[in-house]
């Protein structure tokens, strides 16, 4: 590897990723974008989406969800802040779809408006969660 990126994921509860990588790709909330070492400084707000993380040249790649926080890249790396993070390979497929169907159930039934409001936010971040496991 050249040059690599000092890169540290953190979120509310505490870090959950500091190591030396080739790219990270940022859902950033104007579009994706690549943070490699050498990158301009600059800061961000990120969307719901997935962050990839590419440890080698052409090698494994990360998959993270985030639920949205804050990039910054300043010569010494890349620091996320994340409301909320999860690995997608600790996930599994079918309670992802399991909690998806519970959500669909509760919204049907839900009678207070910002009750429902929160499920379909809650289903949109599980949806997400499903298609990025594809």
């Amino acid at each position: 590897m050249t040059d690599s990126l000092r890169f540290e994921l953190v979120s509310p509860e505490h870090l959950l990723m500091d190591a030396s990588v080739h790219m990270v790709v940022v859902p950033g909330s104007e579009g994706d974008f690549g943070v490699m070492a050498h990158h301009a400084p600059v800061m961000s707000t990120i969307r719901p989406g997935i962050i990839d993380v590419y440890q080698t040249d052409g090698g494994e790649i990360d998959r993270i969800y985030v639920a949205g926080g804050f990039a910054e890249v300043t010569p010494e790396g890349l620091v996320i802040l994340a409301e909320q993070a999860l690995f997608l390979k600790d996930l599994d497929r079918g309670d992802v779809e399991q909690k998806i169907a519970d959500l669909k159930e509760d919204i049907e039934d839900v009678e207070n408006d910002d009750d429902r409001v929160r499920l379909v936010a809650e289903l949109a971040q599980f949806s997400a969660i499903l298609s990025a496991m594809n």
